[in-house]
């Protein structure tokens, strides 16, 4: 036999029922839609890092004073199903936001999302300009007036005219829109950090200075790919360096090229300037590029060889050569690979 609900309850405790549903709302209303305001200057920047948890997210809030309430914040992410969707990204918070929208805010942004940039072996700042404008939305034009600002690079504690060579080659992650500053910052720590003391006490038993470690490993970078030939030619021009013999090295012709890199003519040896080692004995003034590990710890450590000479081998390597006349035979036989290419 059905039995109807108002034989159950007496309008008293229906009424009660209602006033504590009516509360709950209001509670509930009050708790997650109702603006908190924070004592900072608004909006407020608020970074979410790579892989972090919503409980390390929410800790930081309410020690930031963003939140006043951690068991709130976190009933409302329960809420909102928001543990595992917030993103790593860079936020502006506005004031008196409520609960749910600061979490609807993680989840579906606007904000400075955390992006990846590389930095390959032998890339220059201006090309690395292009890239960090097309992946991180980074003002590549203020980004490479800044590589060669003297204050700028005098803040890092650097006394050269220019960062180039100072961008240590690795994958980044960072946040799109980060400033030119905070970019070449984080370029510039990576390599301080890889440059270690046994490092720099490698570059003085070899008599170099830190810069012109770059400066050979830049040109090493510039003539090879192949990991396991950088201390060969490392050591023709160690060699060279030793005797007072000119680097004669086409990178350098290349980096000063405006339109890139291209088949060199004997015109090009010609140009004017202090990097032209054809005209100029020793180092440049400075990296051509910036290298990665592997051509720094080749300028580093030369292999032992009494090479002066090296021309491309027609295989994506070079043949080396002790004597001129040795050399020239190389040269004649990588002519004649180019030009049976050149007939096929």
């Amino acid at each position: 036999m059905a039995v109807k609900l108002s034989n159950i309850f007496s309008k008293l405790q229906w009424t009660v029922i209602a006033a504590v549903f009516v509360a709950i709302v209001v509670v509930g209303y009050i708790t997650f839609f109702t603006s908190n305001h924070f004592d900072k200057p608004a909006p407020f920047t608020f970074e979410i890092k790579d892989g972090e948890s919503f409980t390390s997210v929410t800790e930081r809030l309410y020690e930031q004073s963003i939140i006043p309430s951690k068991f709130n914040f976190k009933v409302a992410g329960f809420i909102y199903g928001a543990q595992t969707k917030v993103k790593a990204a860079r936020y502006k918070i506005p004031n008196d936001i409520s609960y749910l929208d600061l979490i609807d805010l993680f989840v579906n942004g606007p904000a400075d999302y955390l992006r990846a940039v590389r930095i390959n072996d032998g890339q220059t700042i201006k090309w690395l300009g292009a890239k960090v404008r097309r992946d991180v939305k980074i003002d590549s034009m203020a980004f490479v007036n800044l590589a060669t600002d003297k204050e700028f690079i005098k803040s890092l504690g650097l006394n050269v005219s220019t960062l180039e060579g100072y961008l240590f080659s690795n994958t980044y992650k960072m946040y799109e829109n980060t400033s030119p500053e905070e970019a070449l910052q984080i370029f510039y720590k990576d390599f301080t950090d890889f440059y270690n003391d046994s490092l720099k006490q490698r570059t003085k038993q070899i008599g170099f200075t830190v810069h012109q470690v770059l400066t050979l490993a830049s040109i090493i970078k510039g003539e090879t790919n192949l990991v396991d030939e950088m201390p060969t030619i490392s050591a023709v021009y160690h060699n060279r360096l030793r005797i007072g013999m000119r680097l004669q090295a086409d990178p350098t012709i290349q980096y000063l090229l405006p339109g890139g890199w291209r088949r060199l003519t004997y015109e090009d040896l010609k140009i004017e300037s202090p990097y032209n080692t054809y005209k100029y004995s020793g180092l440049p003034p400075g990296p051509i590029n910036n290298p990665g590990k592997n051509a720094i710890m080749a300028a580093l450590y030369p292999e032992k060889n009494n090479y002066l000479y090296f021309v491309a081998s027609g295989n994506g390597g070079h043949k080396f050569a002790k004597s001129y006349s040795d050399h020239l035979k190389n040269v004649a036989q990588y002519r004649k690979w180019l030009k049976e290419q050149n007939n096929q």
